[in-house]
């Protein structure tokens, strides 16, 4: 009986987390979905609906202060036109910044099969970061 109770725990905690990498397994992780030159360990989360085309960071002067500037781009694969958000977390450095993409517009969309660029600067930043996370979502989701 003690052996019965044995294995029904033991099915039941390997079902458990089975489900759990199922569940949480690699959302957002895995390959880059682009080629980056960053020096540091990235963390993806990027929705479907969206294709990166470009990620870059750089150290240098925006508005005359030393900084880190991000390049992005971004194209839309789908169908619909879309905005999007993305946003950058230096996680070693609790910074975050963030930014609509594209901007402005009427309506504010990128249009399906075209891409846009971004450059989101960190301000008074002028090293680099060795621990980002990267979020892109459609606006709305």
């Amino acid at each position: 009986m003690k052996q019965m109770r044995y294995v029904s725990v033991t099915a039941f905690l390997v079902i458990g987390l089975l489900w759990s990498f199922g569940l949480f397994g690699c959302a957002g992780k895995g390959a880059a979905p682009v080629d980056t030159q960053c020096n540091a360990k990235i963390e993806w989360q990027v929705v479907k609906e969206v294709h990166l085309t470009r990620f870059d960071c750089a150290v240098g002067k925006h508005g005359g202060q030393p900084s880190l500037i991000f390049t992005v781009g971004l194209k839309n694969p789908t169908k619909n036109p879309l905005r999007y958000r993305v946003n950058i977390f230096l996680e070693d450095m609790d910074k975050a910044a963030g930014h609509l993409v594209p901007r402005k517009g009427k309506p504010p969309v990128v249009k399906p099969g075209q891409e846009a660029t971004v450059k989101i600067p960190f301000i008074g930043l002028g090293r680099e970061s060795k621990k980002i996370l990267v979020v892109v979502k459609t606006v709305g989701s």
